[in-house]
């Protein structure tokens, strides 16, 4: 077990990608960040893991499941993923992976945006994003399938703690990322594309506010990652970057100056002082102290599944209409 190790932040700012050929390019360029971050740092302390933004391989570009099934899909282990398990195996590190527009024959109706978790034994976690950007993204959600196998919030109990992960939109809602608190996450990943004007830079910056409000509130260390293109890479959005580490008291241990571009920042990770202050603390402990009986809207249906079949911007546009139905007083 490491107990003290460093994490890196690692925000790329590449064009938007319009077909899968695209992919190997980024992935060449995502090994070779990881490799100098960790050659780089290696005279000061050993940098165990590597987290990159959402949409890094793929973006869900096209507004319908059928485009990104054609241009940009694709199936989960691949080339790209070997490569990272190459890199993990020659270093020892951990990356967890930008995401892909995935592809599975076990759900052959749908796309997801998807990212994976791999160190030196290869793939430890998938995790498809469960609160897509709607009415924008068209991807499904594992909430959408209602015989979904797999758990949606997984973790992996790893060498260097257990690692937990979420991708962007996910993160705006609390109950999400307190699963996967509740599933044992010491660390918990942001791979993200969070645009202006919510970014790192006041009056709005919710990006910050939210990842120092899920640490503290979840007792974790959250190593966030957030897109860096510019706004002519992914129009009609710019990207702040502003990529993050920050402790389970809510302190930012390193930050990326806000702005477009590659950047990595890099910070402690101490998984005995986490845990030391989890056994020991008996206030501000909100995990321990969630009454969870006292919260009946957990447990009420809101938005609809959508089912096997993938959905349309106008049909999700209908879906929030009927969820607004429940919801507003």
């Amino acid at each position: 077990m490491t107990d003290l190790y460093y994490a890196a932040s690692c925000q790329t700012d590449f064009a938007c990608p319009a077909e899968r050929k695209e992919i190997a390019e980024r992935t060449s360029r995502m090994c070779a960040i990881a490799e100098q971050t960790i050659l780089g740092y290696e005279p000061f302390f050993d940098v165990r893991l590597l987290v990159f933004p959402e949409f890094a391989h793929s973006v869900p570009v096209y507004a319908t499941v059928s485009a990104l099934r054609k241009k940009l899909a694709v199936p989960l282990p691949n080339e790209h993923t070997d490569k990272y398990e190459k890199l993990c195996r020659k270093y020892g590190c951990f990356i967890q992976t930008g995401t892909f527009i995935e592809t599975d024959p076990d759900y052959p109706d749908v796309v997801f945006n998807t990212t994976l978790l791999i160190g030196p034994e290869g793939i430890l976690s998938k995790y498809r994003k469960v609160n897509p950007w709607i009415p924008w993204e068209v991807h499904a959600s594992p909430h959408d399938i209602e015989d979904y196998a797999e758990d949606p919030f997984p973790v992996a109990d790893t060498e260097i703690g257990r690692i937990g992960v979420a991708i962007c939109y996910d993160w705006l809602f609390p109950e999400s990322i307190r699963q996967i608190a509740f599933n044992g996450a010491e660390v918990i990943n942001r791979v993200s594309a969070y645009m202006d004007p919510w970014g790192a830079t006041a009056p709005m910056d919710w990006w910050t506010l939210v990842n120092r409000t899920r640490a503290l509130e979840n007792t974790t260390y959250v190593v966030a990652c957030n897109q860096g293109a510019s706004l002519e890479h992914y129009p009609p959005f710019s990207w702040p970057g502003g990529s993050m580490v920050v402790n389970y008291d809510g302190l930012i241990l390193a930050q990326a100056d806000p702005g477009p571009g590659e950047k990595v920042v890099v910070a402690p990770i101490d998984i005995a002082a986490l845990r030391a202050e989890r056994e020991r603390r008996l206030g501000h402990d909100m995990l321990s102290h969630y009454r969870s009986e006292v919260h009946p809207y957990a447990s009420q249906a809101c938005y609809p599944r959508s089912g096997a079949g993938g959905l349309d911007v106008e049909q999700i546009k209908q879906r929030i209409r009927a969820a607004k139905s429940k919801t507003l007083p």
